[in-house]
């Protein structure tokens, strides 16, 4: 008989402001958030306590907008490297409970369980004994969304898990009729503004409607992206973990960002994208590594209905080059962006091997002029600092290169 498969999206309840609430005592029991310098786009409020959020702050609005609503609200600056740290710290509890972990974002983790789950009286009982774990060994209270995949799992908790006192919930295939199909379309994860528009002139206006609607309506409609969002509206998703080595290394090096405005131009977008190749493959050369594949990440700018996509396409053959990853990236983003303004994105090499084992192509003639250039620029920025050398699509006003370079984790040091 085979088991039932059981993911859980652990995520981290205002995982900033409850890190700094351990630093600042004066803070407790007072509405704070975390913000960056209010003269920059990054004043923008990155994570609120739950006091804060009862004056209707929310995060990414306005750090201006939050001081109107409340005005004793206690800011602070945030601390990248702590909370990546502390991220990290998270992500090792988690393999000690199972190997298959997969940090989706720096306060979300998807993990499988499956395997582990005959070491403990229920599933609840895991989740409750993960919340305990990291909320004494960080301080930060996990809500837990329990699901038969990653995309269940997700629902569960943003939709769910957030809004009990516990901060787990359950939802299964069998449940998705009950409780994903009452919630309004733009619930589905994948959803857009601008397809919830499309939705409610096709007359969908909850999950359930686009469940029951002719598949083939949704994919003459839109494709592959259709299918997919049809596929969702029923609880499937078939997507793994991503891949992890038994250490818990992931096989992949990847880098993303957040824009420091919202991009609609592909112009813009792809010069963002060259960047973040030349940032994936010059790790890639460092850690002496080829990868096989690309993937490409991208959000929407509209926080409270987001729109993301994640995909990836095959190289023509192993490299750590920039250019040949961008080839290939680019076409990639352009068949699955819709063109709605994009406020995050990223790059991931993965299906990584050895440098020193590299297969030779009889069509490939310049392989060794392309290293040389590419460790050219890294002993340069190793020397004189990150972006010492970049190219010069980078100086036109949508480069990030050398603002990047000032940064950890996306924010000022």
């Amino acid at each position: 008989m085979k088991m039932e498969r059981t993911v859980f999206l652990i995520d981290m309840e205002s995982f900033y402001v409850s890190i700094e609430k351990s630093f600042y005592p004066e803070s407790r029991g007072k509405p704070t958030v975390v913000s960056g310098d209010p003269k920059r786009r990054s004043g923008v409020i990155l994570a609120a306590c739950p006091i804060a959020k009862n004056y209707g702050i929310q995060t990414a609005e306005r750090l201006w907008e939050a001081q109107q609503k409340c005005s004793d609200l206690v800011i602070i600056k945030p601390k990248m490297e702590t909370y990546m740290k502390v991220s990290v710290h998270i992500t090792d509890i988690l393999y000690r409970f199972t190997d298959l972990v997969e940090p989706y974002s720096i306060d979300e983790q998807f993990v499988d369980v499956t395997g582990c789950l005959h070491a403990y009286e229920s599933v609840d009982t895991l989740a409750e004994m993960i919340q305990e774990t990291i909320l004494a060994e960080t301080g930060v209270f996990a809500r837990i969304g329990i699901g038969d995949n990653k995309l269940l799992a997700k629902m569960a908790c943003d939709r769910f898990a957030k809004k009990r006192k516990d901060g787990r919930f359950t939802l299964r295939k069998v449940g998705v009729p009950v409780h994903m199909w009452p919630l309004p379309i733009r619930s589905l994860f994948g959803v857009s503004t601008r397809m919830e528009r499309h939705f409610h002139n096709m007359a969908i206006r909850t999950i359930g409607h686009l469940a029951q609607s002719p598949l083939e309506r949704m994919k003459k409609k839109w494709g592959i992206p259709g299918h997919v969002l049809w596929l969702s509206a029923n609880g499937h998703d078939d997507s793994p973990l991503a891949e992890l080595s038994a250490d818990g290394e992931a096989k992949g090096i990847g880098h993303a960002m957040t824009l420091p405005r919202d991009y609609d131009s592909l112009a813009e977008i792809k010069v963002i994208l060259l960047e973040l190749c030349e940032e994936v493959a010059s790790r890639a050369r460092q850690s002496k590594q080829l990868g096989e594949t690309i993937k490409v990440f991208a959000k929407g700018a509209n926080y409270e209905q987001p729109f993301s996509f994640l995909r990836q396409r095959p190289l023509p053959q192993p490299s750590h080059y920039s250019l040949d990853l961008y080839e290939v990236v680019v076409p990639l983003f352009q068949q699955f962006w819709s063109g709605q303004p994009i406020r995050q994105i990223g790059v991931t090499l993965t299906k990584l091997s050895s440098d020193r084992a590299r297969q030779l192509s009889l069509f490939e003639v310049d392989t060794g002029r392309k290293e040389q250039i590419g460790r050219t620029m890294d002993a340069i920025n190793n020397k004189f600092g990150k972006a010492s050398i970049i190219r010069a699509v980078s100086m036109k006003a949508a480069g990030q290169a050398k603002e990047r370079a000032k940064k950890i984790g996306g924010h000022y040091k």
